[in-house]
């Protein structure tokens, strides 16, 4: 949760920029802006301190335990001590004849390798496999000037435009050509890219539509007929929709 207000810190700095037209030169560049969380476009936003250099996370990342994530503990040699249990939200497991063990955030190869040093203290050389039951699914987060703002599961590969889709379509007020798109790096940092969906759409080439990954978030700004048309005659409305 603390990362995505963080998320929405950096949303809020570029909606800064897209107001006063910073956006624009931002999108000519060909490579995406990597930020600190907290920052866009390498500085960081209300004197937080940055980040060091970022170090990319591995291709085919393995998934790490969190709280509420259910597996079931097999030992081939002893199966009394066979178990289900559930990470705590402390991130602990109570194992029966050893007590509590922290495992929040370990692969299942790590895991494995923790029980067996937890074991070896009662048993001799415990050959124990694990099989996850419960874990967090793959997922994205759709949020701004969407239909339905929210959390959805990932499933099989999804672009930008197919999870816009997924969460409603953009709303009228909606701004197609500064999407954002935060990216996670590593624990300290996030990549933050704006796409011009508008564009893609008009011309009809989707080839730079991003497949989003496990834990993106899109961001939808309000476009600009959005903010200043609560301020304006009713008389005019019509006008200023045809000149935008």
């Amino acid at each position: 949760m603390q990362t995505w207000t963080k998320m929405l810190t950096v949303a809020t700095v570029l909606m800064v920029a897209i107001v006063t037209g910073s956006a624009q030169e931002a999108t000519q560049q060909s490579e995406p802006a990597i930020s600190a969380v907290g920052g866009a476009n390498g500085e960081s936003a209300s004197a937080a301190p940055v980040a060091s250099q970022p170090s990319f996370q591995n291709r085919y990342p393995r998934y790490k335990l969190r709280p509420g994530d259910a597996f079931d503990i097999s030992f081939e040699l002893s199966p009394e001590f066979n178990q289900a249990v559930t990470v705590q939200p402390d991130g602990y497991i109570t194992l029966r004849g050893i007590g509590d063990v922290h495992v929040a955030d370990q692969t299942v190869p790590q895991l494995t390798a923790t029980l067996r040093s937890a074991y070896q203290k009662i048993l001799n050389n415990p050959l124990i496999s694990i099989v996850l039951k419960d874990f967090e699914k793959p997922y994205f987060i759709a949020d701004g000037q969407v239909g339905r703002p929210g959390k959805y599961e990932l499933r099989g590969a999804t672009t930008l435009t197919e999870a816009i889709a997924i969460a409603g379509g953009f709303q009228d007020t909606a701004k197609h050509s500064q999407v954002l798109l935060f990216r996670r790096v590593n624990d300290d940092w996030v990549s933050a890219k704006i796409i011009d969906v508008k564009k893609m759409e008009k011309q009809g080439n989707l080839h730079e539509d991003p497949t989003l990954h496990p834990g993106d978030m899109l961001f939808v700004p309000k476009n600009r007929f959005s903010k200043i048309k609560p301020f304006l005659p009713s008389g005019s409305m019509a006008t200023f929709a045809k000149s935008y």
